[in-house]
């Protein structure tokens, strides 16, 4: 059986891929490690590397990543043999990172917000972060509330730092790259795609399931 290595976004954990039909594989999600200070996401990747013992295999793992998971899985692939990296709502280079999240990097900008901030629960706040995401029923609006209340907040402020100022330039050969059309935190134009999700937002595993898993279906 396919062994599928699964790396959830920012603010995300494993509950991203609850409706997506993987059942015909042997599915492996990747938990997140507390980063160490001053940390950069070639030598996180390393870490999960010896985490998941990838060198110890004798195969070459399938990697599926959404969002930021999506670009710690080419970090990863850029260091151990893979069949196929699969991105969802992603990106495969800092060139796929809008212009305006590059500046905030260069700027620092995200150093100076509080991570409390980030989580920061309001009226308000909710209808940013729903918008933003594509969460739309109201399963989407709770899931996507009780996930990012749950974020640990180190991990939180240091993967934003990382997004800002990726300096990946490489684009494997093996990546197979998925993205909605409405995504409203990395927007499609911005994207190097390969499938596109009619109407699929950020938050499109869940709420673009069905055409997702037909999707995934043929790539895998």
């Amino acid at each position: 059986m396919k062994k599928i290595y699964l790396f959830s976004g920012l603010g995300t954990d494993k509950r991203i891929f609850q409706l997506l039909d993987l059942s015909d594989y042997d599915t492996v999600f990747v938990e997140w490690i507390v980063p160490q200070n001053n940390e950069t996401i070639e030598e996180y990747a390393k870490k999960i590397i010896f985490q998941e013992n990838f060198n110890s295999q004798n195969y070459k793992p399938t990697l599926v990543g959404v969002s930021f998971g999506g670009m710690l899985a080419v970090e990863i692939a850029k260091l151990i043999p893979t069949e196929k990296v699969v991105l969802i709502s992603s990106a495969k280079t800092k060139y796929e990172i809008p212009f305006y999240f590059r500046w905030i990097g260069k700027l620092y900008i995200d150093k100076i917000i509080p991570a409390k901030w980030l989580k920061h629960s309001t009226k308000i706040t909710d209808m940013i972060t729903n918008w933003f995401f594509g969460a739309k029923s109201n399963f989407d609006k709770k899931l996507l509330k009780e996930i990012i209340k749950d974020t640990n907040e180190i991990f939180l402020k240091w993967a934003i730092g990382q997004i800002v100022r990726w300096r990946n330039t490489s684009k494997l050969k093996n990546i197979i790259h998925i993205h909605g059309t409405k995504d409203k935190i990395l927007p499609i134009y911005f994207a190097d795609y390969d499938h596109k999700i009619i109407d699929g937002g950020h938050f499109m595993t869940l709420n673009k399931a069905e055409e997702i898993n037909k999707k995934l279906k043929e790539i895998l």
